[in-house]
């Protein structure tokens, strides 16, 4: 009988909806719950497991415990084996550490699994390849705030699906994907550098697991430019805008003479700049008293539109936005990129995913605009 292990990043997440950027450090997750955040890695952890239980008796569940993987497993009907963590108590408080989770993963290398499910998002990568290397399984079931690695499912369902297709013993290629992370201070700052910190081996089927996320070349400044003048004719006036991060969203206020948070979410209208760094709350705030609209490109090399970066843009605002004051849009280059594969989306909400599933006008160029699909994947 084959043995998987599950470790759960109980922060990861944390800080995505309240407009932070990232989760890593106790200051940040401090300032996240005075903030009013909510955690959100035991609900996609639990989204991948459902998709395990009813093959539940076919092998054995080894979990690190408390909320790092104990609670959620036997919510979903396990009765797992949790693993003799050293550092670890067995009732695991919200607050963990980056060692919390290398320990945890060692611990389950000692257990002889076969197959590591981690929920969590950049960081939690990098822990888990400091811990066990290059050359054991193992899958990221996204659930952080900002996933540039390559080492997730798509959504937390494809992630349970691939580890029962592994645990059956369905002919799976295992291919080393890249761990990727960024300095969140530098990140706050509106700077994006990323680094490569390693490898782990994954089992990899490329329409269920995510690239990682490529950023905008300096060269495609005048195409993101042209997008920009397009966009701002399409503006309504006197309609706010939601501007989401990116550097393609950026040359829309560039071109209107307007500051932009580079990795946040700001209101905006042809005019001025209403508010920047906004969260959710304070979204939502603002949507009491007025109208707004979206403009939203998706991310490089993943093509998610929604659930990747941008989490302030949660199911609540979402709901509150015409379909036809959401403006899409996106480089060429980036689009030829996803090589026919749809855009995603994947806020949380499975109902206002399929709202946003079906074709969209994308904005590609001045005056040029393309017809994209749309999908919420079968959560």
């Amino acid at each position: 009988m084959k043995r998987l292990g599950l470790i759960v990043n109980p922060i990861a997440g944390l800080g995505g909806r309240v407009g932070l950027k990232g989760s890593d450090g106790l200051e940040v997750q401090q300032q996240a719950r005075t903030l009013g955040a909510v955690p959100l890695s035991q609900e996609r952890a639990a989204a991948a497991m459902e998709v395990l239980h009813p093959m539940a008796a076919e092998f054995e569940l080894l979990t690190a415990p408390g909320e790092m993987g104990e609670t959620i497993a036997r919510r979903c009907g396990f009765t797992p084996r949790v693993t003799p963590t050293p550092g670890l108590l067995a009732e695991i408080p919200l607050v963990t550490t980056a060692e919390d989770t290398r320990r945890a993963a060692r611990a389950m290398l000692e257990a002889d699994v076969d197959l590591i499910l981690f929920a969590g998002g950049d960081g939690t990568a990098r822990d888990m390849y400091e811990a066990i290397g290059d050359d054991f399984p193992a899958l990221g079931i996204p659930a952080g705030v900002k996933i540039y690695s390559a080492v997730y499912a798509v959504i937390p369902r494809s992630a349970g699906e691939l580890a029962a297709e592994f645990l059956r013993g369905v002919r799976i290629r295992l291919h080393k994907a890249e761990v990727l992370d960024l300095d969140e201070e530098i990140y706050r700052q509106g700077h994006i550098i990323t680094r490569l910190y390693g490898y782990l081996k994954i089992p990899y089927r490329r329409e269920i697991v995510q690239n990682q996320k490529v950023p905008t070349p300096a060269s495609e400044a005048a195409q993101a430019q042209a997008i920009a003048a397009d966009v701002i004719e399409r503006m309504k006036p006197g309609l706010a805008y939601l501007l989401c991060p990116g550097t393609t969203t950026r040359a829309v206020t560039e071109r209107l003479g307007l500051p932009k948070t580079l990795v946040g979410v700001d209101i905006i209208t042809r005019d001025e700049l209403l508010a920047a760094d906004v969260s959710e709350r304070q979204i939502l705030d603002v949507m009491e008293q007025r109208q707004l609209g979206l403009i939203v490109t998706p991310t490089g090399g993943q093509g998610f539109l929604l659930g990747r970066g941008n989490q302030q843009i949660s199911p609540q605002v979402i709901r509150r936005v015409c379909r036809e004051d959401m403006l899409v849009i996106c480089l060429a280059s980036k689009i030829a990129a996803l090589q026919g594969r749809p855009l995603l989306v994947d806020s949380g909400d499975h109902q206002v995913d399929r709202l946003l599933a079906g074709y969209l006008p994308v904005i590609s160029g001045y005056h040029e605009t393309i017809i994209y699909k749309v999908e919420a994947p079968d959560l």
